[in-house]
């Protein structure tokens, strides 16, 4: 067995990041088998692209989940299986509570009966609520403002505990806005409904949709509108890898901000965009939502120092013209 590629299960691998975590793990040698219950995962994507074992199932199913760690020697597990519409968080708590918590912890207590001990956690910037300092630090007081963002903080301090009680070894990744696409163009973004900016600058470009709606022009920016950390998906799946690396060569449980350390504002986002696609977006000058910072940036300087990671595609223009490269690819030109 001493020759044996460990083996990595990777939840929710069927959706965005996770495809792309699956492709990085298979690209440092891990062997991968992905649940996930197809809610918003792609089977295509899996059976066409990655080419791994597709469980198809759900991370509150204990039974199951007994099945793969007793089927499978399992080294670690990576964790995407979520539900992230922050609005619909807010108008149907119950589920993301279900799906986020209940699932997640399910999913830990089947770890611990089968004495697989290392987890890598998709957690949110989300947590930190609004900032008091830019760039964000690790540990910024953490105000959750929705319950998708209180579900990512209840499952941290669960696995606070679970390690005290356990052993069980945690990294918790906390995402600033992942956008992008695989620079190949055969994996990217692909979500109903779509709520990410980048994808809808992108539709606009494409005539799929009218306008783009811009929540505000009246920030304390430098030209009105809010400004975002956008890290490429790419430099996030390689930041999984490194983290599940840290883990079996015995590292203790940490927490990660993962940012690019640079923001871009609505406006440079939507005018980059015209420039890669060369294309019109018509916008639409909208109120400010509730609860919308002016800025969020975050520091990922930890993640430089204890991971070796640093992010290939800090550019907002690579960003965008992986994401366009997928786009016409998937959805046509």
């Amino acid at each position: 067995m001493s020759n044996a590629k460990p083996t990595i299960l990777v939840t929710g691998g069927a959706g965005y990041i996770g495809s792309h975590a699956v492709l990085a793990l298979q690209r440092a040698g891990y062997e991968v088998i992905i649940l996930d219950n197809l809610v918003y995962g792609h089977r295509d994507l899996v059976e066409q692209v990655l080419k791994v074992k597709l469980i198809v199932g759900d991370t509150s199913d204990r039974a199951l989940l007994d099945q793969i760690f007793a089927q499978y020697e399992i080294a670690a597990v990576m964790h995407f299986a979520a539900f992230i519409a922050v609005g619909e968080s807010v108008s149907q708590p119950g589920i993301y509570y279900r799906n986020n918590v209940t699932g997640t912890l399910t999913l830990l207590e089947a770890m611990v009966a089968a004495n697989v001990n290392k987890f890598v956690f998709s957690s949110t910037c989300a947590i930190y609520g609004e900032p008091q300092q830019v760039p964000i630090p690790e540990d910024h007081p953490q105000n959750p403002m929705s319950p998708y963002a209180a579900s990512k903080a209840m499952v941290e301090r669960i696995l606070v505990d679970f390690d005290r009680a356990y052993g069980l070894k945690s990294v918790r990744f906390r995402y600033f806005n992942a956008a992008g696409a695989e620079p190949g163009g055969r994996l990217g973004e692909d979500h109903n409904p779509e709520t990410h900016l980048i994808p809808l600058a992108i539709f606009a470009a494409l005539g799929k949709r009218e306008s783009l709606s811009i929540f505000g022009t009246d920030y304390a920016t430098e030209d009105g509108t809010c400004i975002r950390d956008y890290i490429h998906v790419t430099d996030l799946a390689q930041a999984h890898v490194l983290g599940v690396n840290y883990l079996l060569k015995g590292g203790e449980s940490e927490v990660f901000n993962l940012g690019n350390g640079n923001g871009f504002s609505v406006r440079q986002v939507i005018e980059t965009t015209k420039a890669v696609t060369g294309r019109e977006i018509k916008t639409v000058e909208c109120d400010r939502r509730p609860g919308d910072p002016p800025i969020l940036v975050g520091s990922s300087e930890k993640a430089q120092r204890l991971l070796g990671w640093k992010a290939q595609y800090p550019d907002v223009k690579d960003i965008i013209s992986h994401a366009w490269q997928w786009h016409q690819h998937r959805h046509g030109s």
